[in-house]
C-alpha cells in the first residue's frame, strides 16, 4: 500500500473509534469527551484534506444514482459535523472555555444532541457506501484470497443478522427521538455495562453500514441495467 493510502486508512479507523468513544459520554466524563471531540474534528479536517481530490472532481463526469447518494450523504455528514463543532465549542467547559461565549446554551444543547445522533447515523452510512473499498484494502493487507462461495453466502447472512439486531436497538434506545429533537434531554444510564452498551452501538453502526453497502450495490446494478437498455435501444434505431 502507498503511504498516503495507509494514512487515510489510519485516519478513518481513528475517526470510527473516536465516534464510538464519544457515544459513551456517561462512561468517560466531560473532560475526556471534550478532548475526544476536539480530536475528532482534527481527524475530520485531515480526512477532507487527504480526500481533496473528491472536491476537485465534484463537477466532472456524470452523476449516476450511486454517486448522487454519496454526494447527499457526504453533504449531510458535513452539516452534522459543522453543527457538532459549533455547539460543542459553545458548550465547552474545558477545552474551549477560554473563548468569550455567552448565551445560547439551550439552543446549543439541542443542536448538539440532534447533530450528535445524526452524525453517528450518517457517518455509519458513509462507511457503508465505501465498505467495498475498505474490504478490498483489508484483503490486500491480510493477503486474503477472494471469498469462496460459502463466504459469499455466509458474510451477507451474518451482516443481515447484525443489521436486524441493530434495527431493534435503534428503536429500543430511541435514537429517532433525539435526532428529531422530540425531547430536550438524553437519557444516560450510568450503571449500564460498557460491553453491552458498545455491542448495541456497534450493531447500530453495522445496520447503517449494511444499508449503505447493499443499497449502493442495488443502485449500481439498476444503473448498469439502464445503461445496457439505453445502448440496446440506440443500436436498434
Amino acid at each position: 500500500m502507498k503511504p498516503k493510502a495507509i494514512v487515510k486508512l489510519v485516519v478513518d479507523v481513528l475517526m470510527t473509534l473516536a465516534l464510538l468513544f464519544l457515544m459513551g459520554y456517561q462512561f468517560w466524563g466531560d473532560v475526556a469527551h471534550e478532548w475526544a471531540g476536539a480530536g475528532m474534528f482534527v481527524l475530520f479536517i485531515a480526512h477532507h484534506s487527504l480526500n481533496r481530490n473528491w472536491y476537485q472532481n465534484l463537477f466532472r463526469g456524470k452523476y449516476s444514482a450511486p454517486r448522487i447518494l454519496r454526494l447527499v450523504v457526504n453533504l449531510l455528514v458535513f452539516a452534522a459535523m459543522a453543527g457538532l463543532m459549533v455547539s460543542g465549542i459553545m458548550l465547552s467547559n474545558h477545552v474551549f472555555d477560554f473563548l468569550p461565549i455567552h448565551g445560547g446554551m439551550s439552543f446549543a444543547r439541542l443542536l448538539h444532541m440532534s447533530a450528535f445522533h445524526w452524525g453517528f447515523v450518517l457517518m455509519s452510512l458513509h462507511l457503508g457506501l465505501h465498505w467495498g473499498m475498505f474490504a478490498g484494502i483489508a484483503r490486500k493487507v491480510l493477503k486474503l484470497r477472494k471469498p469462496s462461495t460459502v463466504r459469499k453466502i455466509l458474510l451477507p447472512v451474518v451482516g443481515g443478522g447484525i443489521a436486524v439486531y441493530g434495527f431493534t436497538v435503534f428503536f429500543r434506545r430511541d435514537l429517532l427521538t433525539y435526532m428529531l429533537v422530540r425531547t430536550e434531554f438524553v437519557f444516560l444510564d450510568f450503571g449500564e455495562a460498557k460491553l453491552l452498551y458498545y455491542v448495541d452501538y456497534l450493531a447500530m453502526m453495522g445496520l447503517f453500514i449494511f444499508l449503505g453497502y447493499y443499497g449502493t450495490r442495488l443502485l449500481q446494478k439498476r444503473s448498469g441495467k439502464r445503461k445496457q437498455e439505453a445502448e440496446i435501444e440506440e443500436k436498434n434505431k
